[in-house]
């Protein structure tokens, strides 16, 4: 039987050494990828995701280019750096994919979300309700005697923190658009 011998004050790669490295530490992303508008290609880069283990956080996608027929989409997604170089070197693979931008690396960004939140309430509850609408900047975009639908834009956190204060008021259901970014700037 053979034996490995580590030196003492060198370092191995096991099981045991848990220290996260800093290239270890999952980072959040924003991704926007310019596609051909065609059928199939959306499955095409959501395929690549899941094939490989990858979560998508958000996914918004729409037509930019009416002439050019061109799509952006919007990812959301965590990993380690090493994990995102390879998301983007696979997206930019796919034949029709046009372009892929790092939102998190190229520089500043400016990101929201909208947001429609249907809270049911009555006496104090709804006036609570109310007023944080307001503090948020929320709007009541329906109103009936006894709910309201918000209607709330701005950074996902934000949406995030409107949503748990909302909870306890009587929060029956959320629907979220997902993440739309741009770089600032130029």
């Amino acid at each position: 039987m053979s034996a490995l011998k580590i030196k003492k004050g060198a370092t191995s790669h096991s099981a045991y050494n848990l220290r996260p490295t800093f290239s270890d530490m999952a980072e959040r992303h924003t991704l926007a990828v310019i596609v051909d508008n065609e059928p199939g290609v959306l499955a095409r880069v959501i395929g690549l995701f899941s094939g490989r283990g990858y979560n998508i956080d958000s996914l918004t996608v729409a037509e930019v280019d009416h002439e050019g027929h061109q799509s952006r989409i919007t990812i959301v997604t965590t990993g380690t750096p090493q994990i995102i170089e390879q998301i983007k070197a696979q997206l930019g693979r796919i034949v029709v994919v046009h372009q892929v931008n790092d939102l998190t690396v190229e520089g500043p960004s400016v990101e929201r979300e909208l947001a429609l939140l249907r809270v049911t309430g009555e006496g104090e509850k709804r006036v609570e309700a109310l007023r944080l609408a307001d503090i948020f900047r929320a709007n009541v975009v329906d109103s009936t005697l006894d709910s309201f639908v918000f209607e709330i834009t701005g950074a996902p956190e934000k949406v995030d923190a409107f949503s748990d204060l909302m909870r306890p008021l009587g929060l029956q259901e959320i629907a979220r658009t997902g993440v739309a970014a741009l770089l600032r700037g130029d």
